[in-house]
C-alpha cells in the first residue's frame, strides 16, 4: 500500500514540478552547489564535460539530468542498499522528493521505505528549504533538454 501512494505521490507532484523548478532561484543554487554539494557531485553531460562541481568527484553520483531519474541507478556508482531499494520501489526523483531529501537524507529514506533500519550513504544535510529548492532549480538548469514527446521540465 505505502508503494502505491508513494508512486501517486511522486506522480502528483511531477505534474506540478515546473511550479516548484520555477519558484527556486538558479543563481542562488549555483552557488549553494559549489559552497555545499562539489565535494562530493558534479554534473557531467553525455559528452564528458563537466558543467558544475569538479572533475573526477566520485564520492557521490553524478547528478546530470538527476530529476526524472529513478533514485540509485547510474552506471557504475555503488549506492547503498536502502537507496537502492527505494528506487526499486518506484522512487522517482522529483523536486518534491528531493526537496525532503536534501535536508534529512536518512529520515527521508527511513519514511520512504517504512523502516528505521534504513541508511542513507549521503551524511549531509541541506540546512533549509528555500536552499534545496534553489540547488535543485540549479540542478534543473543543467538538465539535458526533454526529447520530443517527454514531458519537459521549466529552467530559469
Amino acid at each position: 500500500m505505502k508503494k502505491e501512494t508513494f508512486a501517486a505521490l511522486g506522480a502528483l507532484a511531477f505534474s506540478v514540478s515546473a511550479f516548484a523548478v520555477q519558484a527556486g532561484d538558479v543563481e542562488a543554487g549555483a552557488s549553494a552547489f559549489q559552497s555545499q554539494c562539489q565535494n562530493c557531485h558534479n554534473v557531467t553531460n553525455e559528452d564528458g564535460d563537466v558543467l558544475a562541481g569538479r572533475p573526477n568527484v566520485r564520492t557521490g553520483p553524478n547528478l546530470y539530468g538527476v530529476l526524472g531519474r529513478q533514485a540509485g541507478t547510474v552506471d557504475g556508482f555503488r549506492y547503498g542498499a536502502s537507496l537502492v531499494e527505494a528506487g526499486e520501489n518506484d522512487l522517482i526523483w522529483d523536486e518534491e522528493s528531493m526537496t525532503v531529501y536534501l535536508q534529512d537524507p536518512q529520515g527521508f529514506l527511513r519514511e520512504t521505505l517504512d523502516s528505521n533500519r534504513a541508511r542513507s550513504q549521503m551524511s549531509f544535510r541541506v540546512r533549509d528549504e528555500e536552499t534545496a529548492v534553489n540547488i535543485i532549480a540549479f540542478l534543473d538548469s543543467l538538465a539535458p533538454a526533454a526529447e520530443e514527446g517527454e514531458e519537459e521540465t521549466v529552467s530559469n
